[in-house]
Parts: C-alpha cells; structure tokens; sequence
C-alpha cells in the first residue's frame, strides 16, 4: 500500500476508533447504571410498608416519671441515649391521643387503640413482672393477630415560659417512636424528634419552623405536633428516615 493511501487510512479510521471507544465507554456506564437502579428498586420493594396491615397502637409512656431526677436514659428497644426529664403521664395519654388521630389521617394501617392494648400488656405483666419491653411488647401484638407494634418515649417536655408573642423560656421536647415486627421483635423503622424552639434570627436554617409556628413561640404541644406529624408522614416510606 502507498504513504498516500496509508495516510487516508489512518486518517479514516483513527476517528472511527475513538468513536467505537467513546460508544463502548458509554454502553458500559450504561449497564453499571441500570444495575444500580435495578438493585435499589428491590431493596425499596422489601421494605416493610408492603407487609404491614395491622398496627397495635400501645403510644407513648414518660422514659422518666414524676418521681426521678432528670438523667441519662438508655432505650431498652433500641439502644439509643438520651438526656431524659420528669414527665407526667397525662402529657403521655395526650400524645398518644394526638398519634391516633395523625395515623387515622394517612388511611393506610388497620389500627388497634392504645385503650385495648393497654389491657392485654397489662395482663401479661402481671403475669411476667420481669419480662421486658420488647418481649412485652411482641406478645401484645401476637394477641391480636397484629403485623405490628407501636410505641415511643417521652424524654423531655418543658412548657413555654411567658406568651406566643414573648417568652423567658421556649417550648421544648424530645420524643421517639418504634414500629417493631410482631412476628420477631426487630425495629421495622425508628424515628425521633429533638426539639426547642429558637427565634429565626437565632437559627436561619429553621425557617420551617418558624413558617408552621406563623412567627409565634410555641407551646410544648404544639411543638411536639410538628414533629409527630412529620414522623407520621414518613412511617411506611422507608425503614430509616
């Protein structure tokens, strides 16, 4: 072949080349993408929500009762450490109130109430009185025929101090909640909520809260349902917010 038809076909083919490089690049990215999607749509499929019908609503109990001086509290159902205060067990009822009422909303669960379960836990610890939370807590919801349980610590709850348009003292609160499987006791999804309420000028990154609150400071209450309702929004999306 001659220098001139060599140089055509160097010249002819050399971008060709880098053309099928390019394509080959690109199908191969290509590939490795679609199976990371693939493989993350069926971790998101068996994910609990899919199996989960019936909830046993047990609610909320004090991590601290009226008699105890604030300190460290350790969840016995899932480990995690909180700086925990005195709460009454009223505060405790009228949150539990306010999770009904947040679950009854999203229409997606068939739910026991916390009146029923109260009665059946409390019939298997008089029966057990050293058996602990989790297992107290799975046998209430074998008892119904429940795919699950749900249940949550109050940590701190101080009231505000001074009025929606002036305080000494802001609102603050600490809660969590737990959604374990009946069949075995794991934590099919866990959440918390830790908060107390700051000016805006204070905290820029809290406009959202600011927005809810319309500008005024908040009671505990009305705090704490910024949160529960936040938590029930994300209960059934995923096992981990």
């Amino acid at each position: 072949m001659s220098h001139p038809q060599k140089a055509f076909y160097s010249e002819f083919f050399s971008p060709l080349k880098k053309l099928l490089k390019i394509a080959f690049l690109f199908l191969s990215l290509l590939f490795i993408f679609s199976c990371h999607i693939h493989k993350y749509t069926y971790e998101q499929k068996s994910s609990f929500p899919l199996k989960i019908k019936k909830i046993v609503v047990v609610g909320f109990r004090p991590a601290l009762s009226d008699k105890y001086t604030p300190g460290l509290f350790r969840c016995p159902i899932c480990g995690a450490t909180f700086m925990a205060e005195p709460v009454s067990d009223d505060v405790a009822e009228k949150m539990t109130i306010d999770l009904v009422n947040y679950l009854k909303r999203k229409e997606k669960y068939s739910l026991i109430p916390p009146g029923q379960a109260k009665g059946v836990y409390s019939t298997i610890l008089s029966q057990n009185i050293t058996i602990g939370i989790r297992d107290m807590l799975q046998k209430t919801g074998k008892s119904f025929l429940s795919d699950a349980v749900l249940f949550g610590y109050i940590y701190r709850w101080r009231e505000r101090v001074g009025t929606e348009y002036g305080i000494e003292t802001p609102a603050s609160v600490t809660f969590d909640l737990h959604l374990l499987s009946t069949d075995n006791g794991s934590i099919l999804w866990k959440d918390s909520f830790k908060k107390t309420q700051v000016s805006l000028s204070e905290n820029l990154l809290d406009l959202s809260t600011f927005i809810k609150s319309r500008g005024r400071w908040l009671t505990a209450k009305e705090l704490a349902q910024i949160g529960l309702e936040s938590m029930i929004k994300y209960l059934g999306n995923s096992t981990t917010r």
